[in-house]
C-alpha cells in the first residue's frame, strides 16, 4: 500500500513541476486519486502527516525572530488584512447560511497566506534578504502563530497542573538545546537533532495537556537566533517536506469535492485578487512604497497550507465540518496553481502597472526608499556578498572611492559597522537607477546573484543616459549574450577565470 502512495504522489507531483507549479499541488491531487480508487486513510499515513506538521511548526519557530515582525509595516498592515479578509469571508458564509461560528473559524484559517509558496519564488529569485521579502516573511510569522493559537485550542485538552512548571523550564531547556546543538557537528547527527527536538517539544506538551503543535514551535524557538539554527533549519527542509507529503495526500483521501464544494472553491479564486489588492493597499497606507508593496502583495497572494493545517485541528475539534477540509485543499491547489507564474513575472509585471500603482504611495519619507547619490564615489558596487566586498576593498584600496549597495539591511548594517560605505538599494528596482546621480560614477559594477537583476540594472543605466563603464557577473555562457545586449560592458565569469588564474599559476617557475 505505502508504495502506491510513494508511485502516485511523485508522479503527480512530477507532472506539476514540470508546469513549473509546486509540487504539492500534485499531492493533494494525488489524495483524490487515492480516495477514488477506494484506498482508506491508516495510522501509517496519519503518523508520517503528523511529523510533517511538527516538522514544519518548528523550523517556523528556529526562524521566529522578535525583530522580523516589531514593524508596523508587518505587525499593522499584517493583523489589519487578517481581520478585513476574515471579516468578508465570515460575513459571506453567515449570509449564505452556514453558522457564525464555524464561518468565523473557516473565515480566518481561508485568510493566511502560504508560508511554502513565497519562502520558495522569494527564494528562487534570490531575494530573501531584501525589504519586501522581510516584510512578506514578517508577515507569513505573525499568520503562523495566529495558526498555532488556533491548532492550541482546538486541540487543547485539560492542561495538567503540571503544565505550569514548563514556565520555570524555559531557560534551563534552552540552555540544554544550544549546548547539545553547539556539540552536534556531523550532517547525520544534525538531522537526528532536529527531530528529537520537534518530536520531544510536541509529545511534552502533549503529556501536559496542550498540543504538540505548540510544543515543536517552542523547542523551534528556544533555538532561534543561533548562529546554527540556519543550517539546522535547511538540513531538515528536504525531510520536512517528504513528510508533509502525507500530510497533503490525508487531506485528498478525505474525500472528492462536491458540487457544493466547487462552488466554494470558485467564490474563493474570485475573491484572490480583492485579496491580493487589499495587501498592495495597506501596505502603501502604512508608507511602504509602490513596488515593495506590490512585491510583498504577490508573494503573499495564495492561500494557505497553513491554514488547512489549522483547519484540520478545527475539524478534528467539531468546529467546522469535515467537508470543508476537501473545498480548502483544492482552493489551495488552485491558488498556487495561478501564483507561482504571478511572481515568476512579478517584476515585468510591476514595470507595466508602475504608473498606476505609485498613485497608491503616500508622501513623505518611506522605510524603504533608496538614496538619490553616492556622493564623490567614482565606483559603484551592486551586491555587497562575497565577491561585491572584495571588490569594494581593492577599489578602496586603489583610492577609487568605491559606495557599495546592497537590498539585504542586515548586510549593509554588517559592513557600515566595518567602515566601509554601503547605503540600501535594490539593483532590480529601476527607481534606483532613475533617482540616482550618475554624473561622478566612471563604473557601475553589478554582483547581484540574480541574472534578471543584472540584466534589468544595466538596461535601467543605459536607458537613463549613463555612457559609463557597466560590469557584470556570469555564472553561465549562455547568459553573456544576455548581459551584452543589456548594456553590460565587460562579463565577468568567476568560475572560467578561476580555472585559467589556477592554470597559470600552476605552471609558473
Amino acid at each position: 500500500m505505502e508504495i502506491l502512495w510513494i508511485i502516485i504522489a511523485y508522479a503527480l507531483g512530477l507532472a506539476a513541476a514540470s508546469l513549473r507549479l509546486p509540487p504539492l499541488v500534485g499531492y493533494l491531487l494525488g489524495g483524490f486519486l487515492l480516495f477514488a480508487l477506494g484506498i482508506e486513510e491508516n495510522e501509517a499515513l496519519a503518523g508520517i502527516a503528523h511529523l510533517g506538521v511538527l516538522l514544519l511548526l518548528f523550523t517556523v519557530g528556529l526562524k521566529l525572530r522578535i525583530r522580523s515582525f516589531l514593524q508596523v509595516q508587518v505587525i499593522g498592515a499584517g493583523l489589519l488584512h487578517l481581520l478585513l479578509v476574515a471579516v468578508l469571508i465570515g460575513l459571506g458564509g453567515v449570509a449564505l447560511g452556514s453558522d457564525p461560528i464555524p464561518a468565523a473559524l473557516f473565515a480566518l484559517m481561508i485568510a493566511f497566506s502560504s508560508t511554502i509558496l513565497a519562502v520558495k519564488v522569494l527564494e528562487e529569485r534570490q531575494e530573501l534578504g531584501a525589504i519586501h521579502s522581510r516584510i512578506a516573511i514578517g508577515i507569513l510569522i505573525l499568520q503562523d502563530l495566529v495558526a498555532v493559537l488556533i491548532l492550541t485550542l482546538t486541540g487543547m485538552r485539560q492542561p495538567s497542573g503540571w503544565a505550569l512548571v514548563l514556565l520555570l523550564l524555559i531557560q534551563p531547556a534552552r540552555l540544554l538545546l544550544v549546548r547539545l546543538l553547539e556539540a552536534t557537528r556531523q550532517r547525520e547527527l544534525i538531522i537526528l537533532f532536529g527531530l528529537g527536538a520537534a518530536l520531544g517539544g510536541g509529545a511534552l506538551f502533549e503529556f501536559l495537556g496542550l498540543s504538540s503543535e505548540l510544543g515543536a514551535l517552542t523547542a523551534g524557538v528556544l533555538l532561534a537566533g543561533q548562529p546554527q539554527a540556519e543550517e539546522l533549519s535547511k538540513r531538515l527542509w528536504g525531510m520536512r517536506e517528504t513528510f508533509l507529503v502525507g500530510f497533503f495526500l490525508e487531506i485528498g483521501l478525505a474525500g472528492l469535492p462536491s458540487s457544493r464544494d466547487l462552488l466554494l472553491v470558485l467564490a474563493l479564486m474570485l475573491l484572490l485578487p480583492l485579496k491580493t489588492l487589499l495587501y498592495f493597499v495597506i501596505s502603501a497606507w502604512f508608507k511602504l512604497r509602490a513596488r515593495t508593496a506590490f512585491l510583498a502583495a504577490a508573494a503573499l497572494a495564495s492561500y494557505s497550507e497553513f491554514g488547512l493545517i489549522a483547519g484540520r485541528g478545527a475539524a478534528a475539534a467539531g468546529l467546522i465540518p469535515e467537508s470543508t477540509l476537501t473545498a480548502m485543499a483544492l482552493t489551495i491547489a488552485v491558488s498556487f496553481t495561478l501564483c507561482a507564474p504571478l511572481n515568476r513575472a512579478v517584476h515585468k509585471l510591476y514595470g507595466r502597472l508602475e504608473p498606476l500603482l505609485t498613485r497608491f504611495e503616500r508622501t513623505g519619507r518611506h522605510p524603504d526608499d533608496h538614496p538619490g547619490s553616492v556622493g564623490q564615489s567614482r565606483v559603484v558596487i551592486a551586491g555587497m556578498g562575497r565577491t561585491g566586498t572584495s571588490t569594494y576593498d581593492w577599489l578602496g584600496n586603489q583610492d577609487c572611492r568605491p559606495i557599495g549597495i546592497d537590498s539585504d539591511p542586515d548586510v549593509v548594517q554588517r559592513l557600515l559597522e566595518t567602515g566601509r560605505r554601503v547605503v540600501y538599494g535594490d539593483s532590480a528596482d529601476l527607481e534606483l537607477w532613475e533617482r540616482m546621480r550618475l554624473d561622478r560614477v566612471a563604473a557601475v559594477i553589478l554582483t547581484v546573484p540574480d541574472l534578471e537583476a543584472r540584466t534589468r540594472a544595466a538596461q535601467a543605466l543605459r536607458a537613463r543616459g549613463y555612457t559609463g563603464v557597466i560590469s557584470a557577473l556570469s555564472f553561465n555562457e549562455g547568459d553573456e549574450a544576455a548581459l551584452h545586449k543589456a548594456g553590460v560592458t565587460v562579463v565577468y565569469n568567476p568560475l572560467t577565470e578561476a580555472g585559467r588564474e589556477m592554470a597559470r599559476k600552476s605552471i609558473q617557475p
